[in-house]
Order: structure tokens, then C-alpha cells, then sequence
């Protein structure tokens, strides 16, 4: 974990100098409630949610994004509060990037993510950062997504150590330099290319008998 989000975690988290002041929340890691990925149409490309008791289902998860993005892909600003819960959120020409905390969440350690993450996605998309792109590295950055939070605690602010690691996750896949969308487009053509065979040898044997 970064050295700035443990400051952060630090300041946001002193310590009560009497039992009284109760209106203090109890510390805890699990800071981040969800992060998500929108299109221009506000539909979901990529999104995780770390506690089900702000979103049981992923129904009310999708309604949670429309509504989300409806407030927000004209907005000027860069968080808002929607659902009790504090947003905040970052657009490059088709993508929306979305972290959310609970009300009382500060602010600064949901932006130091939201920074991370959309840093990391630019690094590996090579500044492409769209949405046809984005999908064609689907697999990398969900890889990278984890790096940056596991279950709702936040674990590294610093993009280029989350690109470092991704980068070694790659090449200890037994892919190789195949991404896992690349192994399933291959697939899906030979398994194509062989029903097509398939077809026209039944085909010639009919016509011949």
C-alpha cells in the first residue's frame, strides 16, 4: 500500500480522545464500495461491487449505474452524492470511470483509486483509452483492476507499480503474448472453421450419391 494512502488512511481515522464521541465510524479498510466502467449509453463494460448489503443484486447494481450515469455524463463536476454514497468519476471520449465509498468516506483516498485506475488503463491501452480498446484488453484490465483493490481495500495508488505487475502476471500466463480475449477469438474461429469443413463434406458426399 502507497505511503500517501496510509497518510490518508491516518488522517481520516484519529483517534477520539473520549468514549463519548460515538458519531466517530469505527476505522476499517474497506473503503471502496464499488468501481465501474460505463460506455457513452451509460452501459456496463466493467464493474465490481465489494459489499452486498449496498447492492444485493446485480439488478439493483445496473439501476444504480443508470442512474449514476444519467446524473453525471453531462456534469461539470467530478463527485457527487447519489444513493448514500459518494462518487466520484472521471470521462475520456466513449468511457466513464466510477469509484464509489459511503457518505462518509473521504473523498481524497476515492480519488487517489480513481486516478490510479484510470492511469493504469491509459498506460495499458497506450493512451487509446476507448471504449473498442478498452474491450479488445478486457482480461488485462480486470488483472489490473485487482491490483488496485481486493475486496474493497484499496492496495496500490501508483499506477505504474500496478502496470509493472500486470506485466508480470502476463508473462507468467501460459498464454504468453496472447491476452485471454485473443485465446477465445482463436478458439471461436477454428471451432467456426471446422463446422464450415464440416458442413461441406456432408454437402459433396449427398450430392454425389
Amino acid at each position: 500500500m502507497s505511503g500517501l494512502l496510509v497518510r490518508n488512511l491516518i488522517l481520516y481515522f484519529p483517534v477520539c480522545p473520549s468514549r463519548r464521541c460515538k458519531f466517530i465510524q469505527e476505522p476499517t479498510l474497506y473503503v471502496i464500495k464499488g468501481i465501474a466502467i460505463l460506455d457513452n449509453d451509460g452501459n456496463r463494460l466493467l464493474a465490481k461491487y465489494y459489499d452486498p448489503s449496498v447492492f444485493p443484486t446485480v439488478k439493483e447494481e445496473k439501476k444504480f449505474e443508470k442512474n449514476l450515469f444519467q446524473k453525471t455524463h453531462r456534469a461539470n463536476a467530478e463527485v457527487i452524492m447519489l444513493d448514500r454514497l459518494t462518487c466520484v468519476y472521471r470521462s475520456n471520449v466513449d468511457l466513464f470511470f466510477y469509484v464509489m465509498g459511503l457518505s462518509h468516506e473521504n473523498e481524497l483516498i476515492l480519488v487517489s483509486v480513481l486516478s490510479c485506475l484510470y492511469d493504469a488503463v491509459s498506460a495499458i491501452l497506450r493512451k487509446n483509452v476507448e471504449k473498442r480498446t478498452l474491450l479488445d484488453n478486457l482480461d488485462i484490465i480486470m488483472l489490473a483492476l485487482d491490483e488496485i483493490c481486493d475486496g474493497g481495500v484499496p492496495l496500490e495508488t501508483d499506477p505504474q507499480v500496478v502496470t509493472q505487475r500486470v506485466s508480470l502476471r502476463m508473462e507468467e500466463s501460459p498464454f504468453n503474448d496472447q491476452t485471454v480475449t485473443q485465446q477465445v477469438r482463436q478458439k471461436l474461429e477454428t471451432t467456426t472453421g471446422a463446422v464450415l469443413q464440416s458442413a461441406r463434406e456432408q454437402l459433396k458426399w449427398s450430392l454425389l450419391k
